[in-house]
């Protein structure tokens, strides 16, 4: 629960350590993003970020930058500390170890290992504990990892681009390109922050995508200049294997490829293994992948984002189930016309109180396109 009663001077540097976790968005998959500054005496004396699973937690970035001067310091993090061994020892025992004397956390971290216990070993420790001060933001930072560990989902973003008229492309399928060169570069950064795509059996036979990210690290804020840029897993709903050997999607370097069908050990499956993918066993009902059930593995495999670029077959399908906590939809300044292609594909809708409620968060123009982000209010995701 956000603390509401957060002074001028916890609330300015959990700002200042949120800003230090979000350098840390496109590299930390798939732990969370973490920042931490070390306060004394109201001047900053140490602070860091979690870049990389298997690298330093931002605790103990910031005290080592601190060094000495951590003794009787405050430390603000935007998670909870953690109190477990994992790849990396307990960041509890490290803030106990420098005399830290007090620590103010944006939230509690939802990982069953830790839930609290973190923070209440630094209180039986003697260490002073505030809880809640801008936990809102540090949610926001996390999507993927809070719904991950607290349901065993990833947070599902389902983008789209549209004419103002709703529709994705003409009769013929026609579809390049409906948006700017500004919109499909601000798509980018959300591949970038994802640790999956998944896309439909008719985008791929129809476009043939790549799916990967093309930003260079220069352009990623938090990488080094030459760093590699991590590429997320490449995720294809082809119920029938119908995917060619040569799809461009299966020769990319970096990231893989999963392709969820119902029948993974016909010729066509053994073909697109030796093709470089994976294949997993996902049966439905009518022959058609479990879409929830796909989800539920991909968190097993510690996939905390998911971005949905799909026609609106699948987009429909996801939607329909509850499934998707967020859309992003890029509205293009033309019209198409009644004969286009719509943006979804929703049987069943057909008087007004069928419709599918949206909870609208950001608008916000993208070179000449409109980006509206909004949340679907569904049964599964309420408001």
């Amino acid at each position: 629960m956000t603390d509401l009663t957060a002074d001028a001077g916890d609330l300015a540097y959990m700002a200042r350590a949120l800003r230090l976790a979000r350098l840390g968005l496109f590299t930390t998959d798939p732990n969370p993003r973490v920042g931490c500054v070390l306060v004394r005496a109201g001047e900053i004396v140490g602070e860091g970020y979690h870049r990389r699973a298997g690298a330093p937690h931002a605790e103990r970035l910031a005290l080592a930058a601190a060094g000495e001067r951590a003794t009787g310091a405050t430390a603000y993090v935007t998670l909870e500390p953690c109190c477990h061994q994992g790849r990396t020892p307990p960041c509890t025992d490290a803030l106990l170890g420098a005399g830290v004397r007090r620590v103010v956390a944006a939230m509690a971290d939802p990982n069953p290992l830790v839930a609290g216990r973190g923070l209440e070993s630094l209180k039986a420790a003697g260490v002073a504990v505030r809880v809640g001060v801008l936990e809102a933001e540090a949610r926001a930072l996390n999507p993927g990892f809070i719904k991950r560990m607290r349901r065993g989902l990833p947070f599902v973003r389902c983008k789209l681009a549209a004419s103002l008229d709703g529709r994705t492309a003409m009769t013929d399928g026609e579809s390049k390109w409906i948006t700017s060169a500004a919109a499909r570069r601000d798509v980018q950064f959300l591949r970038a922050r994802s640790s999956a795509i998944l896309t439909g059996s008719g985008t791929l036979l129809a476009d043939d995508p790549i799916l990967n990210v093309r930003l260079t690290a220069e352009e990623l804020p938090g990488l080094e200049p030459g760093e590699p840029v991590r590429q997320p897993l490449r995720v294809l709903v082809d119920s029938r294997l119908r995917t060619p050997t040569n799809a461009r999607l299966l020769g990319q370097p970096g990231g893989a490829t999963l392709i969820a069908g119902s029948e993974p050990t016909s010729t066509a499956g053994r073909r697109l293994e030796a093709a470089g993918a994976e294949i997993y066993p996902c049966a439905g009902r009518a022959g058609r992948v479990d879409l929830e059930s796909l989800l539920r593995y991909l968190a097993r495999r510690e996939i905390n984002e998911v971005q949905v670029e799909a026609g609106p077959t699948l987009s429909g399908a996801l939607l329909r189930a509850g499934l998707v906590d967020e859309l992003v939809l890029y509205l293009a300044p033309h019209l198409m016309g009644d004969a286009a292609r719509g943006l979804f594909r929703l049987p069943g809708l057909t008087r007004m109180r069928d419709r599918i409620g949206l909870d609208i968060r950001d608008l916000r123009l993208v070179g000449p396109d409109l980006r509206i982000t909004a949340i679907p209010l569904t049964t599964k995701n309420p408001r």
